[in-house]
């Protein structure tokens, strides 16, 4: 799996956590149905609060994206139900006039990888499995 991350707001820069990561922490979390209509982001620009333009290029990368996803891996949900990860499984869904998708959701918000960051900063070129997950990145 190639290294992804999830981005929030952070007191300088934006707050960063591997999704590999939260995959391994979430791997445990009781696995529930909830509706899509709970998910705020479905109405946002998710993909590009953070200074990515929707290009057709890029839109294009998404929608290859939501057409290859494997919709029985549920979504990942920040205790406050944001979506930490999954959200082309979420665009799929939504694609086939689903109700509900497969969830999990901490608890406990996991501390974030990389703090007051910026994407293009982040490393991208290291690949492993998921069974190969050595923890979070230095």
């Amino acid at each position: 799996m190639r290294a992804q991350y999830n981005f929030w707001p952070g007191a300088r820069g934006l707050d960063a956590w591997d999704v590999r990561r939260l995959i391994r922490l979430s791997s445990s979390l009781p696995v529930r149905m909830i509706p899509l209509a709970d998910l705020a982001e479905i109405d946002d620009a998710y993909w590009y609060n953070f200074g990515e333009k929707p290009t057709v290029r890029s839109v294009a990368e998404h929608a290859k994206l939501i057409s290859e996803v494997d919709p029985s891996y549920p979504i990942i949900l920040a205790t406050s139900g944001r979506v930490m990860d999954g959200m082309h499984r979420v665009a799929r869904a939504l694609l086939h006039d689903e109700l509900e998708i497969v969830a999990v959701q901490f608890d406990v918000d996991p501390t974030p990888d990389f703090r007051d960051c910026r994407p293009e900063d982040l490393p991208y070129d290291d690949e492993y499995s998921i069974s190969e997950d050595p923890g979070p990145p230095p």
